[in-house]
């Protein structure tokens, strides 16, 4: 037989501390525990009556039913953060800017999909049902946002070309790319490989055009049988580049651009590998300045990037828009700048 230390009635459990409990600790009504709780009492609550309900809701430890309080008011404190392929780590710095931004007011509430995939406006709208106070959409395409076709509060995340949509916060990652290009020129590089993105969003078509159009002006070839898209996975990238480099050296290539440094990792890790001395035989450049590029060995050159300060931009923009605030400055772009380092010489 079980003894008895095991065996847990229901009502030794915990029990869950409701409004009315703290009405009756406090004796008030329950209409003025939610007065209190959801801080409405301006003009409605006695100050006494706050004070003994704010001691019992101490005392007892009582929580606030969100779900509850959320479909009383139509919306909720939940923010959704979509995002394309979340296992590039440059999102988590974006998400945590965002968090910084909203602080304790409101949860985020991450809508992602499989690497190399964009998400579904079908699949997010179901999240819709949960009454969201506003959504995040980072590194969207216009067919997306078409499809999605929201009236709530909307903030777009690097999504260059699609600022007629909504508030949005940009990188100017173009400057960044001419930058890297002329730095490969400047060093005497004149046939070029590039390593792109899967995803197809507007970001990273920005800076391979940037890039490509900076490159031509100076000399540098790109050839289109140069170019390979992967997902953003450093094992990925690491075999297509394995699969391209030996024809990219039959044909001179002497430097390989990568649309992310989780890209430029993969190419790095694979070189090591079949003794590709970088930078004397190969160099190597990405987007993002990743923590870790400074470290690499030897060290990536990178565009960066400042992924913080996109999620806090953000962020601040839409809780203006959710707490009904006109913004002062509806389009936000960020600066990039190339980080020169030893993968390029």
């Amino acid at each position: 037989m079980e003894s008895a230390e095991r065996v847990q009635t229901p009502q030794a459990r915990a029990q869950r501390v409701t409004a009315a409990m703290v009405a009756s600790r406090a004796g008030v009504s329950t209409a003025t525990v939610s007065l209190v709780a959801n801080g409405k009492t301006q003009g409605r609550v006695s100050e006494d009556n706050i004070s003994r309900v704010r001691q019992a809701i101490a005392e007892l430890g009582y929580v606030v039913d969100g779900i509850g309080s959320s479909l009383a008011k139509g919306v909720s404190s939940i923010v959704i953060l979509v995002a394309p392929d979340i296992s590039n780590p440059f999102f988590a710095k974006v998400i945590a800017g965002v968090r910084e931004a909203l602080g304790s007011d409101y949860q985020l509430l991450l809508s992602v999909t499989d690497a190399g995939e964009f998400p579904q406006a079908d699949d997010v709208r179901k999240l819709l049902a949960l009454r969201p106070a506003g959504l995040l959409v980072d590194a969207p395409n216009a067919l997306f946002l078409e499809e999605l076709s929201i009236t709530g509060p909307l903030v777009l995340l690097d999504a260059p070309g699609l600022e007629a949509y909504a508030p949005s916060v940009n990188l100017d990652v173009a400057h960044g790319a001419r930058e890297l290009a002329a730095h490969l020129a400047e060093s005497g590089h004149t046939r070029v490989a590039y390593m792109d993105s899967v995803t197809g969003t507007a970001t990273f078509d920005v800076r391979r055009a940037a890039f490509l159009d900076e490159a031509r002006a100076r000399g540098v070839s790109v050839a289109d049988h140069h170019t390979v898209s992967t997902t953003i996975d450093v094992g990925a990238a690491a075999a297509a580049f394995a699969a391209a480099w030996p024809a990219w050296e039959r044909a001179g290539v002497t430097a390989v651009v990568c649309g992310t440094d989780t890209h430029a990792y993969g190419v790095l890790q694979e070189a090591r590998v079949a003794g590709v001395r970088i930078p004397e035989q190969l160099a190597v450049a990405g987007f993002d300045d990743l923590p870790y590029s400074a470290t690499s060995n030897p060290s990536l050159t990178s565009v960066h990037l400042p992924a913080t300060p996109l999620g806090l931009k953000a962020g601040e923009q839409l809780r203006g828009l959710m707490e009904g605030r006109e913004l002062e400055q509806p389009q936000v772009t960020l600066e990039s700048s190339l980080v020169v380092r030893g993968s390029t010489g």
